[in-house]
């Protein structure tokens, strides 16, 4: 059986992205920032016959909270085959440049750059005892500067001063991780789910969670001979799959 910690995922896409992994025979750590949430989705998995979960309590922007969640996952088990950095903050739905507080944007990096890093130095132990680590960070489309130089792209006027850099910086870590590890059996890439309809966009997404899930699910589930170093997006690439960065 293969190990894996989700964060943020006592609801949303995270939930069902350890759905599905349950169903594929893996063990899933839960991580949520709330216990009590955590455990209310735990209760709701094993309601659905699949016992095989258990949370965690992680709250990816309090380097306490993660260090706490490092210690008993170690208590837990030696090894850990798949991390899924999924916990993520919005910050808000309108974010002009020029007039959101910087004091925003760092509270949004916070969660979504620096925690992630926090997160994936702290359990590299665990992942360095499996056979093959897998390092999924979740991002989204709309951190493609490449993308957002081609006035003809749909979401070209869909710009924000704290939500889109901080998952353009992710993706800028996920590169740099990729490539410190290309000599290893490690993959690491970024995954954008889509424009799913979730509270996180106040469910103004047409994709489905199930179907977001999935796309993150792929890159946990990567084979030995899978490629590392992807930004992998339907929604930006629906012929190949890769967005450009």
């Amino acid at each position: 059986m293969k190990y894996v910690l989700i964060t943020g995922a006592n609801k949303s896409i995270g939930l069902e992205t350890a759905r599905q992994l349950l169903q594929h025979g893996y063990y899933v750590y839960l991580g949520s920032r709330d216990l009590q949430n955590g455990q209310q989705a735990v209760d709701q998995l094993h309601s659905e016959g699949l016992p095989n979960v258990e949370p965690i309590q992680l709250d990816v922007a309090d380097s306490a909270s993660i260090t706490a969640a490092r210690q008993a996952l170690g208590r837990k088990t030696p090894v850990l085959d798949v991390l899924i950095n999924n916990a993520g903050i919005l910050g808000g739905m309108s974010q002009p440049t020029l007039s959101t507080s910087v004091d925003l944007i760092k509270q949004v990096f916070e969660t979504n750059v620096f925690g992630v890093i926090a997160v994936t130095q702290a359990f590299s132990d665990l992942l360095r005892q499996s056979a093959e680590p897998r390092i999924v960070n979740v991002t989204t489309g709309l951190a493609s500067l490449t993308l957002h130089h081609d006035p003809s792209w749909r979401y070209y006027n869909i710009t924000g001063a704290a939500y889109h850099p901080s998952k353009a910086a992710l993706n800028a870590y996920t590169v740099m991780l990729a490539q410190e590890l290309r000599d290893t059996p490690f993959k690491v890439n970024a995954v954008d789910p889509g424009y799913t309809a979730t509270d996180f966009n106040h469910h103004s997404g047409p994709g489905s969670v199930p179907e977001a899930a999935t796309r993150v699910v792929k890159a946990a589930l990567l084979a030995s001979d899978g490629p590392t170093g992807q930004f992998f997006s339907d929604d930006n690439a629906p012929e190949t799959g890769i967005s450009p960065w």
